[in-house]
């Protein structure tokens, strides 16, 4: 396995956590309608999440003696996740995190397999830990659109 191409996988997942990051505060900003409460309690509980998920991959990336970007443009470049129009609606907020979330779900199962053939266990880790947390959080959002 090429160095170049792990860490470059590891930075579009970081850049891919960023602009998921500022859709989902966006989200929380807009929210309106008969989900507001609940939905913009839920909102702040990912992007919370997410902001501490950022700083362990930028800090894994570190880590591995690599460089994690840092800037916007290189995010927007390198994500999988594209920025969001304005969100008011919930259904709409649910399934943009849904397909986010499966979009960043695919990167992770790619690093993970990755850093087995690398033998680095710590990334390793970090990926079946963000997994599982995905798969599970993905399987609540999809019975909240079935109400």
């Amino acid at each position: 396995m090429e160095k170049q191409n792990y860490t470059a996988t590891l930075n579009t997942l970081l850049s891919s956590y960023q602009l998921h990051y500022q859709n989902l505060r966006s989200l929380h900003w807009n929210i309106k309608g008969k989900a507001f409460f609940e939905l913009h309690v839920k909102y702040e509980e990912l992007y919370s999440r997410t902001q501490i998920i950022i700083d362990d991959l930028a800090e894994r990336i570190l880590s591995i003696g690599e460089t994690p970007l840092s800037r916007f443009s290189d995010y927007a470049t390198n994500s999988v996740i594209k920025e969001n129009p304005i969100i008011h609606e919930g259904k709409t907020g649910v399934k943009y995190i849904l397909e986010a979330q499966n979009a960043i779900l695919k990167l992770e199962k790619e690093i993970l397999e990755l850093s087995d053939k690398a033998q680095d266990e710590g990334t390793n880790s970090l990926m079946s830990d963000l997994i599982g947390e995905k798969e599970k959080t993905n399987w609540m959002f999809k019975a909240w659109l079935e109400h």
